[in-house]
C-alpha cells in the first residue's frame, strides 16, 4: 500500500484542551517534519475542537487531521486512527505527554536500521520524566531485540511504541458493547503470539507526567468497569505465558472477586474461561476472608 507520509503521529484525546499545547509545540520543534498529526477526539466537551480549528490555520509544515467521534474509549479511538492513518509508521502519543525535539528523526533512523525480513511489527523508544531521566534500566549495547511479551520480563516500564501501520491494522481492538476500556497490551500480545518482533531502544523520545484525570491513574477502576475487556487480557496473557494451574487459579480468584458485583456467575466463568462450578466456592472463600479481616 502507498502511504503519503513516513509517520503518522496519532493522538487520541478526551477533554485535554488544557494541556494539548505541550504536545503541539513539541511537534513544531521536531528536527524531522515529514509526518502527519492525526487526532481522534473521543467526544470531548471542552474547547478541544476550537483549539484544533485555530492550530490548523497556523501554517505548520505538517498537516493536522482532526477527527471527532462519539465517546467510546481509547481503544476505539485507536481503531479509528488506524483506519484514517496515511503514514507508514503509526506512533501513538498521548495527549498529556510530549516528544523530545529529535524524536521523529530517531524514529525514522531506527526504522531504517531494522532487518528487512518482515519479522518486526515495530520498535520502541524510551519514556522519561525529562530528556535525560528515566526510571527504566538501559540495555547493554543501546537496544534489545525481543517481542511484546518482554514487557513481562527484561523490558521495564512503559515505552514509546511505533508500529508499522499495515501490521497494526491486522490487530484492531475488540469492541464490547457497554465497555470503553481495554489495555493496549491486548493487541501487542497478539502480535507477539503470531511471531512478530520488537526492538527496544534506550534513548528517551517521549516525556511524560501522569495526570490525575489520566487512564493510568484510573487504571484499577477502569478494569473493574470493563470486565469483558479485562478478562480477555488476563485470559490471553495466561495462555501466552503458559500459566500453571496454581497461577491460573489465582487469576480466576482475583477476577471473580473484582467482577462479582457486576457480573453473574455465568458471565464470570465465560469471560475468564474458568469452570462455572468454581465461581461459587471462590465467592465463598472471598466472603470468609472478608469476615476474618473484620474480626482482626
Amino acid at each position: 500500500m502507498d502511504f503519503l507520509y513516513p509517520i503518522t503521529v496519532f493522538t487520541p484525546t478526551y477533554n485535554r484542551a488544557y494541556i494539548l499545547e505541550n504536545l503541539y509545540r513539541s511537534l513544531q520543534r521536531q528536527t524531522y517534519m515529514d509526518f502527519e498529526w492525526l487526532v481522534v477526539d473521543d467526544g470531548s466537551t471542552d474547547e478541544t475542537e476550537a483549539l484544533f480549528a485555530a492550530w490548523k490555520q497556523e501554517g505548520n509544515p505538517f498537516p493536522i487531521h482532526y477527527v471527532r467521534q462519539e465517546n467510546g474509549g481509547k481503544c476505539r479511538a485507536i481503531n479509528r486512527g488506524l483506519k484514517e492513518a496515511q503514514g507508514r509508521l503509526f506512533f501513538t502519543v498521548d495527549s498529556d505527554d510530549y516528544l523530545t525535539d529529535d524524536a521523529l528523526e530517531k524514529v525514522v533512523r531506527w526504522e531504517s536500521e531494522l532487518p528487512r525480513d518482515g519479522k518486526f511489527c515495530g520498535f520502541a523508544g524510551n519514556l522519561g520524566t525529562a530528556p535525560d531521566k528515566t526510571p527504566n534500566k538501559p540495555f547493554p549495547g543501546g537496544y534489545l531485540d525481543g517481542n511484546a511479551l518482554d514487557r513481562y520480563g527484561p523490558v521495564e516500564g512503559e515505552r514509546a511504541s511505533v508500529f508499522y501501520t499495515e501490521v497494526h491494522r491486522k490487530y484492531l481492538y475488540p469492541e464490547f458493547p457497554g465497555e470503553k476500556f481495554m489495555t493496549e497490551a491486548v493487541t501487542w500480545n497478539r502480535m507477539a503470539r503470531d511471531g512478530y518482533k520488537m526492538r527496544y531502544y534506550n534513548d528517551i523520545i517521549w516525556i511524560y507526567e501522569y495526570k490525575g484525570d489520566g487512564l493510568t491513574q484510573a487504571g484499577y477502576r477502569l478494569f473493574l468497569e470493563n470486565p469483558r475487556g479485562t478478562a480477555l487480557f488476563f485470559r490471553e496473557k495466561a495462555e501466552l505465558l503458559h500459566y500453571d494451574l496454581r497461577t491460573k487459579l489465582g487469576m480466576w480468584y482475583g477476577f471473580t472477586c473484582d467482577a462479582m458485583d457486576r457480573c453473574t456467575n455465568a458471565q464470570i466463568a465465560e469471560y475468564i474461561d474458568m469452570p462455572r462450578w468454581l465461581v461459587g466456592p471462590m465467592k465463598g472463600v472471598h466472603g470468609l476472608l472478608q469476615v476474618l479481616r473484620k474480626k482482626r
